[in-house]
């Protein structure tokens, strides 16, 4: 059974997760720990605990269990002292106290939703995301990067503080992987904060598995405004430190303009300017959802469809 390793955090990682989770092969998620908006952020703050939002989305993802306990874990209460934690959040920092240990934690869940694959906190050590922009100006944590309009006049450095050693079992299931995805996912927010714990990039280097990067559909405006696929490639390489990437997947599908239009204010879609073999287009766009421009969630227009990525994904293992 060929082991593929998908590195990421957020929604993207979720995409990945859910569509290879029907093929026979060996999954491991490694999980960016850099995470401290809403739900996260207060937990993490208030109970000391690493960050479990993420790593639910990479539990539900994998899950065979009822659709009834994937609701639940990611069930949000609306009013009170609990108005926006989502129940898994509870039920991963509760655990992590339990047991004093949040890997411990993330496999016990693992059990419940009977996850096929595992789930793995790229650190275990608590770590802030920091930006520094080129106008001095200092982004404090993940939620300041992802709200941030500014990032595409440039930036000197991002970095994670504490300086992080790797988790040992990411390392290991890098260095033993057939296949290795990265991305999709924000670039500054779910995808550079794993390359920036120390031993990541060094491991993706030497790794002898195929590696593969899955771009973004859409830029995000004052971040990756105007971004194409080279971009994005060279965005990465500079903090793998090598172009270490056989394949590049990219979506070749256009939505519809009333979307696009609807989108513009947060972004327009990455377009490819690189034409080389290893490039790889494909119509990757979930179903598109139509109606009143005032009931949409923009960042549920546009979407990678599970079911497609990993029909792309398994073509390239098939290969090996």
């Amino acid at each position: 059974m060929k082991k593929i390793v998908v590195i990421g955090g957020g929604t993207g990682n979720f995409a990945v997760l859910r569509g290879l989770k029907d093929y026979p092969v060996d999954i491991s998620a490694i999980v960016s720990m850099a995470d401290d908006g809403g739900s996260t952020g207060i937990l993490r703050d208030e109970l000391g605990v690493l960050p479990p939002g993420d790593v639910r989305q990479c539990l539900v993802a994998l899950s065979n269990s009822s659709r009834l306990m994937r609701s639940l874990m990611n069930y949000r209460f609306e009013n009170g002292g609990l108005g926006g934690h989502s129940f898994g959040n509870l039920l991963l920092s509760a655990l992590e106290k339990v047991t004093g240990s949040f890997e411990k934690a993330v496999e016990e869940v693992g059990k419940i939703l009977f996850i096929k694959g595992k789930v793995i906190p790229v650190t275990t050590h608590q770590v802030r995301l920091k930006m520094i922009l080129n106008n001095r100006k200092i982004l404090e944590g993940e939620k300041e990067i992802y709200l941030s309009q500014e990032i595409d006049q440039g930036y000197k450095s991002i970095y994670l503080e504490p300086y992080p050693k790797a988790n040992p079992r990411a390392i290991d299931e890098i260095k033993n992987a057939d296949l290795i995805l990265i991305g999709p996912g924000g670039v500054h927010t779910s995808l550079i904060p794993n390359l920036l714990v120390d031993g990541v990039s060094e491991v993706l280097r030497h790794s002898g598995g195929k590696k593969v990067f899955v771009v973004n559909l859409m830029n995000r405006r004052g971040q990756t405004t105007g971004f194409k696929v080279g971009d994005y490639l060279k965005e990465i390489v500079r903090y793998i430190g090598k172009d270490i990437f056989d394949f590049i997947l990219v979506n070749d599908q256009q939505p519809p303009q009333e979307l696009i239009d609807v989108y513009a204010e947060e972004g327009t879609i990455v377009e490819n300017d690189l034409k080389e073999s290893r490039i790889i287009l494909a119509s990757l766009l979930g179903e598109l959802k139509t109606g009143h421009k005032m009931d949409l969630i923009k960042r549920n227009l546009i979407r990678h469809d599970p079911k497609k990525l990993a029909q792309e994904v398994m073509k390239i293992v098939n290969y090996l």
